[in-house]
Protein backbone atom coordinates (compact mmCIF):
# COMPACT_ATOMS: atom_id res chain seq x y z
CA UNK A 1 0.00 0.00 0.00
CA UNK A 2 1.73 3.26 -1.06
CA UNK A 3 -0.03 5.47 1.86
CA UNK A 4 2.34 8.70 0.59
CA UNK A 5 0.74 8.69 -2.70
CA UNK A 6 -2.89 8.17 -1.31
CA UNK A 7 -2.59 10.46 0.99
CA UNK A 8 -1.32 13.07 -1.56
CA UNK A 9 -4.01 12.53 -3.55
CA UNK A 10 -6.47 12.75 -0.96
CA UNK A 11 -4.43 16.07 0.40
CA UNK A 12 -4.85 17.67 -3.06
CA UNK A 13 -8.50 17.14 -3.56
CA UNK A 14 -9.90 18.15 0.02
CA UNK A 15 -7.73 21.01 0.22
CA UNK A 16 -9.50 23.20 -2.64
CA UNK A 17 -13.03 22.25 -1.12
CA UNK A 18 -15.17 24.77 0.68
CA UNK A 19 -13.48 25.03 4.24
CA UNK A 20 -17.05 25.03 6.22
CA UNK A 21 -18.00 25.05 9.54
CA UNK A 22 -17.19 27.23 12.80
CA UNK A 23 -14.58 27.59 14.99
CA UNK A 24 -15.02 26.01 19.04
CA UNK A 25 -15.54 30.14 19.62
CA UNK A 26 -17.42 28.91 23.52
CA UNK A 27 -13.51 28.37 24.09
CA UNK A 28 -12.21 31.86 23.96
CA UNK A 29 -8.30 30.55 23.58
CA UNK A 30 -9.84 28.17 20.28
CA UNK A 31 -11.60 31.12 18.84
CA UNK A 32 -8.12 32.52 17.93
CA UNK A 33 -7.07 29.58 15.74
CA UNK A 34 -6.38 30.47 11.94
CA UNK A 35 -9.72 28.44 10.37
CA UNK A 36 -7.36 27.61 7.43
CA UNK A 37 -4.51 25.31 9.52
CA UNK A 38 -4.71 21.83 7.82
CA UNK A 39 -2.71 18.85 8.25
CA UNK A 40 -2.20 15.08 8.31
CA UNK A 41 0.02 12.69 9.64
CA UNK A 42 0.07 8.84 9.23
CA UNK A 43 2.03 5.89 11.41
CA UNK A 44 1.77 2.72 9.79
CA UNK A 45 2.50 -0.99 11.01
CA UNK A 46 4.93 -1.21 8.19
CA UNK A 47 7.33 2.03 9.62
CA UNK A 48 5.80 4.50 7.00
CA UNK A 49 5.52 7.67 8.59
CA UNK A 50 4.31 10.93 6.63
CA UNK A 51 2.57 13.99 6.52
CA UNK A 52 1.51 16.79 4.90
CA UNK A 53 -0.05 20.43 5.58
CA UNK A 54 0.19 21.76 9.25
CA UNK A 55 0.89 18.26 10.30
CA UNK A 56 3.91 19.77 12.73
CA UNK A 57 2.27 22.50 14.32
CA UNK A 58 0.38 21.77 17.96
CA UNK A 59 -3.38 22.53 18.43
CA UNK A 60 -5.37 21.87 21.58
CA UNK A 61 -6.10 18.03 21.12
CA UNK A 62 -9.27 18.56 23.93
CA UNK A 63 -11.46 15.23 23.51
CA UNK A 64 -9.10 13.18 22.25
CA UNK A 65 -7.01 13.67 25.31
CA UNK A 66 -9.90 11.44 26.89
CA UNK A 67 -8.65 8.05 25.61
CA UNK A 68 -4.96 8.54 27.28
CA UNK A 69 -6.37 9.19 30.32
CA UNK A 70 -8.96 5.98 30.02
CA UNK A 71 -5.73 4.03 28.68
CA UNK A 72 -3.93 4.84 31.85
CA UNK A 73 -6.61 4.31 34.41
CA UNK A 74 -7.49 0.88 32.61
CA UNK A 75 -3.65 0.24 32.93
CA UNK A 76 -4.18 0.11 36.82
CA UNK A 77 -7.11 -0.84 37.33
CA UNK A 78 -8.25 -3.25 34.73
CA UNK A 79 -12.02 -4.49 34.72
CA UNK A 80 -13.02 -2.51 37.52
CA UNK A 81 -13.28 1.31 36.30
CA UNK A 82 -16.55 -0.34 34.46
CA UNK A 83 -18.25 -0.03 37.69
CA UNK A 84 -18.39 3.15 37.38
CA UNK A 85 -19.17 3.66 34.00
CA UNK A 86 -21.32 2.47 30.98
CA UNK A 87 -19.86 1.72 27.03
CA UNK A 88 -22.86 2.04 25.19
CA UNK A 89 -23.11 4.87 22.58
CA UNK A 90 -24.50 8.38 24.14
CA UNK A 91 -26.77 9.42 21.40
CA UNK A 92 -26.54 12.73 22.96
CA UNK A 93 -24.13 15.88 22.83
CA UNK A 94 -21.04 15.43 24.73
CA UNK A 95 -22.01 17.77 28.06
CA UNK A 96 -25.69 16.30 28.19
CA UNK A 97 -27.15 16.06 31.85
CA UNK A 98 -30.05 14.02 30.58
CA UNK A 99 -28.34 10.53 30.81
CA UNK A 100 -27.11 11.22 33.86
CA UNK A 101 -29.96 11.75 36.02
CA UNK A 102 -31.83 7.82 33.99
CA UNK A 103 -28.37 6.43 34.58
CA UNK A 104 -28.39 7.34 38.27
CA UNK A 105 -25.02 9.37 37.99
CA UNK A 106 -23.30 6.69 35.97
CA UNK A 107 -21.87 8.36 32.35
CA UNK A 108 -22.64 6.47 29.19
CA UNK A 109 -19.37 6.15 28.46
CA UNK A 110 -15.68 7.60 29.15
CA UNK A 111 -15.30 9.91 25.96
CA UNK A 112 -18.38 12.09 26.97
CA UNK A 113 -17.70 14.65 29.60
CA UNK A 114 -19.28 13.28 32.61
CA UNK A 115 -17.39 10.01 31.48
CA UNK A 116 -13.75 11.84 31.18
CA UNK A 117 -14.56 13.84 34.67
CA UNK A 118 -15.35 10.21 36.46
CA UNK A 119 -11.97 8.90 34.87
CA UNK A 120 -10.51 11.86 35.96
CA UNK A 121 -11.66 11.12 39.23
CA UNK A 122 -10.35 7.44 39.20
CA UNK A 123 -6.80 8.81 38.36
CA UNK A 124 -6.62 11.09 41.21
CA UNK A 125 -7.59 8.38 43.44
CA UNK A 126 -4.93 6.15 41.92
CA UNK A 127 -2.03 8.12 41.09
CA UNK A 128 0.72 10.11 43.27
CA UNK A 129 1.04 12.65 41.14
CA UNK A 130 -1.93 12.98 38.89
CA UNK A 131 -1.12 15.21 36.68
CA UNK A 132 2.68 14.89 36.17
CA UNK A 133 1.84 11.05 36.21
CA UNK A 134 -0.24 11.31 33.71
CA UNK A 135 2.16 13.26 31.58
CA UNK A 136 4.45 11.12 31.88
CA UNK A 137 2.49 7.97 30.92
CA UNK A 138 1.48 10.20 27.67
CA UNK A 139 5.25 11.23 27.00
CA UNK A 140 6.13 7.06 27.10
CA UNK A 141 3.98 6.39 24.11
CA UNK A 142 6.25 8.61 22.22
CA UNK A 143 10.23 9.09 21.38
CA UNK A 144 8.90 12.52 20.94
CA UNK A 145 9.00 14.06 25.01
CA UNK A 146 7.93 18.00 23.88
CA UNK A 147 4.71 17.71 25.26
CA UNK A 148 2.85 18.94 27.88
CA UNK A 149 -0.55 20.89 29.09
CA UNK A 150 -1.36 24.56 28.34
CA UNK A 151 -1.91 26.39 31.37
CA UNK A 152 -3.48 29.33 28.75
CA UNK A 153 -5.89 26.88 27.60
CA UNK A 154 -6.67 25.45 30.63
CA UNK A 155 -7.63 29.18 31.94
CA UNK A 156 -9.76 29.68 29.08
CA UNK A 157 -11.67 26.72 29.65
CA UNK A 158 -12.06 27.00 33.18
CA UNK A 159 -13.50 30.83 33.07
CA UNK A 160 -16.71 29.18 30.67
CA UNK A 161 -17.00 25.89 31.90
CA UNK A 162 -19.98 26.04 33.83
CA UNK A 163 -22.18 22.91 32.27
CA UNK A 164 -18.25 20.04 33.18
CA UNK A 165 -18.96 22.19 36.68
CA UNK A 166 -22.91 20.87 36.87
CA UNK A 167 -21.55 17.49 35.67
CA UNK A 168 -19.32 16.84 38.31
CA UNK A 169 -21.60 17.87 41.01
CA UNK A 170 -24.48 16.09 39.57
CA UNK A 171 -22.24 13.39 39.69
CA UNK A 172 -21.13 13.60 43.13
CA UNK A 173 -24.30 13.95 44.14
CA UNK A 174 -25.37 10.20 42.96
CA UNK A 175 -21.72 9.25 44.75
CA UNK A 176 -19.95 8.31 41.49
CA UNK A 177 -17.37 11.36 42.27
CA UNK A 178 -14.97 10.50 45.19
CA UNK A 179 -12.62 13.87 45.41
CA UNK A 180 -13.22 17.30 45.76
CA UNK A 181 -14.92 18.18 42.28
CA UNK A 182 -12.50 21.27 42.09
CA UNK A 183 -9.86 19.03 42.24
CA UNK A 184 -11.45 16.42 39.58
CA UNK A 185 -11.94 19.94 37.42
CA UNK A 186 -8.57 20.96 37.40
CA UNK A 187 -7.48 17.88 36.47
CA UNK A 188 -10.22 17.83 33.42
CA UNK A 189 -9.38 21.06 32.29
CA UNK A 190 -5.59 20.37 32.16
CA UNK A 191 -5.97 17.45 30.36
CA UNK A 192 -8.53 19.05 27.75
CA UNK A 193 -5.49 21.23 27.09
CA UNK A 194 -2.65 19.05 26.03
CA UNK A 195 -1.53 20.65 22.37
CA UNK A 196 0.15 18.09 20.31
CA UNK A 197 1.05 17.84 16.30
CA UNK A 198 -0.76 15.63 14.14
CA UNK A 199 3.03 13.80 14.06
CA UNK A 200 2.57 13.51 17.84
CA UNK A 201 -0.97 12.25 17.94
CA UNK A 202 0.04 9.42 15.35
CA UNK A 203 3.10 8.46 17.10
CA UNK A 204 0.77 8.42 20.71
CA UNK A 205 -1.87 6.35 19.03
CA UNK A 206 0.44 3.87 17.30
CA UNK A 207 -0.08 1.13 20.33
CA UNK A 208 -3.89 1.07 19.83
CA UNK A 209 -3.01 0.39 16.22
CA UNK A 210 -0.23 -2.22 17.21
CA UNK A 211 -2.49 -4.76 19.79
CA UNK A 212 -1.24 -2.22 22.77
CA UNK A 213 2.66 -2.48 22.37
CA UNK A 214 4.63 0.52 21.18
CA UNK A 215 7.30 1.32 18.35
CA UNK A 216 9.69 0.69 21.52
CA UNK A 217 8.36 -2.91 22.08
CA UNK A 218 6.18 -2.11 25.72
CA UNK A 219 3.28 -3.60 26.31
CA UNK A 220 0.78 -0.23 27.27
CA UNK A 221 -2.46 -2.27 27.39
CA UNK A 222 -3.05 -6.34 26.90
CA UNK A 223 -4.31 -7.14 23.14
CA UNK A 224 -7.99 -7.41 24.73
CA UNK A 225 -7.68 -4.18 26.38
CA UNK A 226 -6.70 -2.61 22.96
CA UNK A 227 -9.60 -4.18 21.40
CA UNK A 228 -11.85 -2.67 23.77
CA UNK A 229 -10.40 0.83 23.26
CA UNK A 230 -10.65 0.89 19.98
CA UNK A 231 -14.42 -0.51 20.14
CA UNK A 232 -15.39 2.04 22.71
CA UNK A 233 -13.99 4.70 19.86
CA UNK A 234 -15.81 3.27 16.99
CA UNK A 235 -18.82 3.63 18.46
CA UNK A 236 -18.54 6.32 20.69
CA UNK A 237 -15.61 8.61 19.72
CA UNK A 238 -17.90 11.35 17.82
CA UNK A 239 -20.86 11.44 20.24
CA UNK A 240 -23.84 11.66 18.33
CA UNK A 241 -22.08 11.23 15.02
CA UNK A 242 -20.55 8.05 15.82
CA UNK A 243 -22.59 6.19 13.55
CA UNK A 244 -22.10 8.46 10.74
CA UNK A 245 -18.20 8.49 11.23
CA UNK A 246 -18.34 4.32 11.22
CA UNK A 247 -20.94 4.76 8.19
CA UNK A 248 -18.40 6.84 6.03
CA UNK A 249 -15.18 6.18 7.35
CA UNK A 250 -15.13 2.76 8.84
CA UNK A 251 -12.27 2.88 11.33
CA UNK A 252 -12.20 3.83 14.97
CA UNK A 253 -11.75 7.41 16.06
CA UNK A 254 -11.81 10.09 18.37
CA UNK A 255 -12.13 13.63 18.19
CA UNK A 256 -11.35 17.15 19.79
CA UNK A 257 -13.05 20.47 19.08
CA UNK A 258 -9.99 21.89 18.87
CA UNK A 259 -10.73 20.30 15.46
CA UNK A 260 -8.15 17.05 15.50
CA UNK A 261 -9.52 13.61 15.04
CA UNK A 262 -7.12 10.30 15.25
CA UNK A 263 -8.06 7.60 13.89
CA UNK A 264 -6.98 3.70 14.31
CA UNK A 265 -6.93 0.65 11.94
CA UNK A 266 -5.82 -2.05 13.34
CA UNK A 267 -2.28 -3.64 12.38
CA UNK A 268 -2.70 -0.97 9.78
CA UNK A 269 -2.20 2.27 10.78
CA UNK A 270 -2.89 5.70 13.29
CA UNK A 271 -3.71 8.53 11.32
CA UNK A 272 -4.33 12.67 12.42
CA UNK A 273 -5.84 15.16 10.67
CA UNK A 274 -6.23 18.34 12.32
CA UNK A 275 -8.78 20.93 10.72
CA UNK A 276 -9.96 23.73 13.32
CA UNK A 277 -13.24 24.28 11.50
CA UNK A 278 -16.00 22.05 13.22
CA UNK A 279 -18.99 20.93 11.35
CA UNK A 280 -22.59 21.08 13.45
CA UNK A 281 -21.72 17.91 15.89
CA UNK A 282 -18.48 19.40 16.81
CA UNK A 283 -16.10 17.35 14.86
CA UNK A 284 -13.80 18.37 12.17
CA UNK A 285 -15.29 19.38 8.44
CA UNK A 286 -12.62 18.77 6.67
CA UNK A 287 -11.04 16.29 8.57
CA UNK A 288 -14.08 13.96 8.59
CA UNK A 289 -13.63 14.48 4.57
CA UNK A 290 -10.21 13.55 4.43
CA UNK A 291 -10.63 10.28 6.34
CA UNK A 292 -13.85 9.56 4.20
CA UNK A 293 -11.69 10.00 1.25
CA UNK A 294 -8.96 8.50 2.51
CA UNK A 295 -10.75 4.93 3.64
CA UNK A 296 -12.43 5.10 -0.01
CA UNK A 297 -9.24 5.47 -2.00
CA UNK A 298 -7.28 3.19 -0.22
CA UNK A 299 -9.78 0.72 0.45
CA UNK A 300 -8.94 -0.19 4.15
CA UNK A 301 -11.41 -0.04 6.85
CA UNK A 302 -12.54 -1.63 9.33
CA UNK A 303 -15.38 -2.97 7.86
Amino acid sequence: MNYKEILENVYEKITPIENTGELATYIPELATIDSEKFGVHISTISNTNFGLGNFQEKFSIQSIAKVLSLCLAYKHLGESIWDRLGVEPSGNSFNSLIQLETDNGIPRNPFINAGAIVIADILISSLINPKEDLLNFIKSLSINQDINYSAKIAASEKSVGYRNVALCNFIKSYGNIYNDPEVVLDFYFDLCSLELTCEQLSELFFFLANNGETRQDEQILTKSQSKRINALMQTCGFYDESGEFAFKVGLAGKSGVGGGIIAIHPNQYAIAVWSPKLNKKGNSYRGMRFLEEFTTLSEQSIF
